[in-house]
């Protein structure tokens, strides 16, 4: 039963993390506004590597991808890469400090888009502005809250 509860808090994450994906942000946060459900596929996929994998990881971008109207396979691709690279490093990020997985996930953050804009480009030609980093700089200091309320969620059962 404690299994399917856990599993259970972790479609929770990710069904939030994709309203947050959705969300109609004013303006500037728009623009500014990280992969959510990146961020958290991520966060999962090196704390309980036993229970989202590749799998998980193809089946939530195809879902990213309906819900963005993007082509269909692009977020799917993307973090199935990630998260397959996720998977590999798994052991030696958790004994990393949060400033040195803040810079994995800022690779990690960076490829994705930067696949992202080359799949777009192959479709039409597109000009790359400065508006493309924001959201891997923003996804990049949010990693830190990212870990620390997800860690909470995944180790609150512990505590009763």
């Amino acid at each position: 039963m404690n299994s399917y509860f856990g599993f259970g808090r972790i479609i929770l994450t990710i069904v939030m993390a994709m309203c947050l994906r959705i969300a109609p942000w004013p303006g500037f946060l728009a623009g500014i506004n990280p992969d959510w459900v990146l961020l958290v596929l991520i966060y999962w996929t090196i704390a309980v590597p036993e229970r989202i994998g590749i799998f998980h990881a193809w089946t939530v971008g195809l879902l990213t991808d309906v819900l963005t109207g993007r082509i269909f396979g692009q977020y799917a691709l993307a973090y199935t890469l990630i998260i397959y690279f996720c998977l590999i490093l798994h052991k030696r990020l958790r004994q990393f400090p949060l400033p040195q997985q803040g810079l994995f996930i800022f690779f990690c953050l960076l490829f994705s888009q930067m696949l992202l804009f080359w799949l777009k480009n192959i479709q039409h030609p597109a000009q790359m502005h400065t508006s493309f980093w924001l959201p891997v700089f923003t996804g990049t200091l949010c990693w830190p809250l990212i870990y620390t309320a997800l860690r909470r969620v995944r180790l609150s059962h512990r505590s009763k």
